[in-house]
């Protein structure tokens, strides 16, 4: 049942310990007044508004209750963008849709915090897919980027502006911290180093984040569960390092220590998840096997690249399964307690084939026109059909 003005003025001054007489003389009225508005025997005076809302510490809307339909409308315009899925899809075809919602949303909210994210965040990733030719390799094989041409990427420049304008503004942490680090890597791409250090100085620690405090937070099952989640979390993010830290110079490849590298890292899952239930974490280590293909096929593995390429495809088979709505738990002794919903993405079987090698870096091109001709490659595709 909504409340009335009266009825919420006496809940947010109980929810402050506050006397009715405190709210009195700061608004300059009597004792007899409150009591009277919390009994719904009269109103304020509507110039009197700002100042009640400004006592408690919110905004008028919430005062008259109106913001939980506020927020309802704005879950349901970042829905629509959810919808899309633009972090999985190869092609920039939902930018200007996206882009449309959001700037429509903002139009009715302006300045809201949850949209002003969500648009950054999609700035971002349609930046990456409409402009390319984003990295190349120095004289020593290292990583550079082309600052130049990304300054000119439209939808990376006002990114900036909007998260430069969240992190000065919020007093949300969450909001801060996802503004920071779509931040950091745009700078990077910038050249503008010294300006993305700063802004990475000003995150916390590995041993200050969420995941690793959790563990500390509580004892018996639930530190088991978050252990757990710690571990299986730590393993991805470590792995997606060892890819780049690999990707970072081109001089890595000209051995088979890539190849071990990944392997070490696939083999962190299987020491976790030792008895083969890895839950949604199959996806990642499903990706990690179509890397792997790439590169024992390029130092001359070929037969290693189909068992890796059949290893991929068993993984995401079984991350499939899994994906029915439903809540699941992990079996392994070290992750015996996490729960997870799978839900995306609900096609990894049947977009293998053109997802491979995952990471492309450094070039996969040759290496593509030579697997591809292989006749295993077609029978591998069949697999994936079925």
């Amino acid at each position: 049942m909504k409340l009335t003005l009266g009825q919420k003025i006496k809940e947010l001054r109980k929810r402050d310990s506050r006397k009715q007489e405190d709210l009195a003389n700061a608004l300059g009225v009597t004792n007899q007044a409150v009591s009277r508005w919390e009994k719904d025997g009269s109103y304020p005076d509507m110039e009197m508004i700002p100042a009640i809302a400004n006592y408690f510490g919110i905004t008028i809307d919430e005062l008259f209750g109106y913001e939980n339909d506020r927020d309802k409308k704005i879950s349901t315009i970042i829905g629509k963008v959810d919808a899309y899925d633009i972090k999985h899809s190869d092609d920039g075809s939902w930018v200007e849709e996206c882009l449309a919602i959001l700037r429509e949303g903002l139009a009715e909210f302006p300045n809201n915090e949850r949209l002003l994210l969500t648009l950054a965040d999609t700035l971002w990733e349609a930046g990456w897919r409409r402009h390319y030719g984003w990295l190349y390799y120095d004289d020593e094989g290292y990583i550079q980027y082309h600052y130049d041409t990304h300054k000119k990427n439209e939808y990376w420049s006002e990114c900036a502006k909007v998260c430069e304008q969240l992190v000065d503004n919020t007093k949300d942490n969450i909001i801060f911290t996802q503004a920071v680090a779509i931040l950091v890597p745009l700078y990077r791409n910038y050249g503008e180093f010294e300006k993305a250090i700063s802004y990475a100085k000003r995150m916390p620690k590995l041993q200050q984040s969420r995941e690793f405090l959790l563990t500390e937070a509580t004892d018996g099952k639930l530190e088991a569960e978050y252990i757990g989640e710690f571990l299986l979390e730590s393993a991805r993010q470590f792995s997606e390092q060892l890819v780049y830290g690999l990707i970072a110079n081109i001089k890595h490849y000209e051995s088979d220590m890539p190849i071990e590298k990944v392997k070490g890292a696939i083999a962190v899952f299987d020491l976790i998840c030792d008895d083969g239930n890895m839950g949604v974490h199959h996806d990642f280590v499903s990706k990690l096997y179509l890397y792997l293909s790439r590169l024992q096929w390029e130092r001359g593995y070929h037969d290693d690249a189909f068992v890796s390429l059949d290893r991929a495809l068993d993984h995401a088979k079984a991350y499939e399964t899994l994906v029915d709505g439903k809540e699941h738990s992990l079996t392994a002794p070290l992750v015996s307690f996490v729960k997870f919903k799978a839900e995306y993405p609900k096609e990894l079987v049947k977009h293998l084939p053109e997802d491979w090698p995952f990471w492309c870096n450094p070039d996969y091109k040759q290496v593509e026109a030579e697997i591809k001709s292989d006749p295993r490659w077609n029978e591998w595709v069949k697999k994936v059909s079925i």
